[in-house]
């Protein structure tokens, strides 16, 4: 029973130290942040959202921040490996010496006839920039650090790291509509693109003999796929179900709704509905300003600032 996701809607992972997050992914990849709030399962975390000017699905990149805790985690089998945004095809240049110039050491490849930027976050999640001529719904954050026409336009596509293609490639194939497109014997790849095709459509797998992976610091916590509504999440449950998978139950998340579901290979999916979105409690050039709390956590709004970490916001320097 296949429903056709279009495609990401986000990625999330876990950092360490909150202002150091959010000034690599605000100072010097130019995504603007759209929402602070607190991981509504352990409100003592923020959860910090990075994206596009509004925050759109599919531009998304995700954090808990875990200054209390300090678990390292560990790359390995069950987990996502990189994390890709497209950027335009004629960026090459800029996004060479951006990343140069803070730093930022980086592998430069060509994979499926595009040039790959590849690098590190400061927690050490693995992040790409895909060169491509495809068009992506983004929208860029006037003002902000990186001119326009160079932003990264939303995500190009994930790359999961599993024991054995097979389970995983079957909730790919049988559940969210995915149909193999590449491979690339050399690094062990497959790619898989969504029937509805589009930005962010693209999922890779790879095998790897590293064991299972251990969650924490500089690891992705889960991949989130688009739903289209509340009503199809149900539909999406049934899906997972028939494959002997155990989703969750419908989860209010305040800007979108969302289920769970571990795949056989031990990547934690989600499917997160594209609405109502980031504006549902800031005004859009307000986005990111302020602690945003859903209603049944603003009661406990004294008791949940005073537990969490300090934090300034990023620090942004526009572009001259």
């Amino acid at each position: 029973m296949s429903l056709n996701t279009p495609g990401l809607h986000h990625v999330t992972a876990i950092a360490g130290d909150p202002q150091r997050n959010a000034d690599f992914y605000v100072g010097t990849l130019g995504l603007r942040f759209v929402k602070k709030t607190v991981n509504h399962d352990d409100t003592g975390t923020y959860h910090f959202y990075f994206g596009d000017e509004e925050g759109t699905p599919g531009t998304n990149i995700t954090f808990f921040p875990w200054t209390d805790r300090g678990r390292q985690g560990r790359f390995g089998a069950g987990q996502t490996r990189t994390t890709a945004y497209g950027i335009p095809a004629d960026a090459v240049d800029y996004w060479r010496d951006r990343l140069a110039s803070a730093d930022v050491e980086f592998e430069e490849a060509e994979r499926f006839d595009e040039t790959v930027l590849r690098f590190a976050d400061p927690d050490g999640i693995e992040l790409e920039l895909v060169a491509t001529d495809a068009e992506f719904d983004a929208t860029p954050w006037e003002g902000g650090p990186v001119p326009e026409e160079r932003q990264l336009r939303g995500f190009y596509n994930v790359t999961l790291a599993v024991d054995e293609f097979g389970p995983t490639e079957q909730i790919l194939t049988e559940v969210l509509g995915y149909e193999l497109e590449a491979e690339d014997e050399s690094e062990g790849r497959r790619c898989y693109r969504s029937a509805t095709g589009g930005p962010g459509s693209l999922v890779d797998l790879i095998e790897t003999d590293a064991g299972r992976g251990r969650m924490g610091v500089g690891t992705v916590h889960h991949v989130a796929f688009e739903a289209e509504s509340v009503e199809e999440q149900e539909r999406w449950r049934k899906a997972f179900a028939d494959q002997g998978l155990a989703p969750s139950e419908v989860i209010d998340r305040k800007y979108f709704q969302s289920i769970y579901v571990r795949e056989p290979g031990g990547v934690l999916f989600e499917m997160a509905t594209t609405g109502p979105g980031f504006t549902e409690d800031e005004d859009r050039d307000e986005l990111g300003s302020r602690l945003a709390l859903p209603e049944w956590l603003e009661d406990e709004r004294e008791q949940i600032e005073a537990q969490l970490p300090a934090f300034d916001g990023p620090t942004v320097e526009s572009e001259d």
